[in-house]
């Protein structure tokens, strides 16, 4: 059975559709659950002067480590009342590279996320970090087809 599975959440209602699958397989596993947010570096596109200082850019970014723990926080307590094991984890950098080196190097036994299902130009103009873990990892990975997964509007 598994001992660490891996969560990547961004965030959104859309990410939190394999709640119920994680919940099920951890409680049978007794796995711990690692809930992995990455904060994505700023980056803004200028030609010829920077609009935005270095000050300005570190709190950006200290303000989105902050949102991330919130609400890492936030999915980790329900979690946890359920009787599962819970870590949060916060990256910095390319989502998918990131949650590939960490999944690699942290002992994950298992990947569940949300796949948003995109196909043609969308998948090829915004990629699919799904994809991206799925080719790079010899770990199990479940997909969660978020078209399944009933969301508040």
């Amino acid at each position: 059975m598994y001992k660490k599975i891996m969560v990547p959440l961004d965030g959104s209602q859309v990410a939190e559709c394999v709640m119920p699958h994680i919940e099920t397989i951890a409680k049978k596993s007794a796995a711990k659950v690692e809930l992995v947010s990455v904060i994505e570096p700023l980056e803004i596109p200028t030609r010829g002067h920077i609009a935005i200082s270095d000050d300005e850019i570190k709190q950006i970014d200290a303000a989105g480590k902050r949102e991330a723990t919130k609400y890492l926080d936030q999915v980790s307590t329900r979690l946890t009342k359920a009787g599962i094991k819970v870590e949060t984890v916060i990256l910095s950098g390319n989502a998918a590279d990131r949650l590939v080196r960490y999944a690699v190097n942290n002992g994950v036994d298992l990947i569940i996320m949300a796949t948003h299902g995109r196909s043609g130009i969308s998948k090829l103009f915004w990629g699919s970090v799904a994809e991206k873990i799925l080719r790079a990892v010899d770990i199990p990975v479940l997909l969660i087809k978020t078209a399944t997964c009933e969301t508040e509007s």
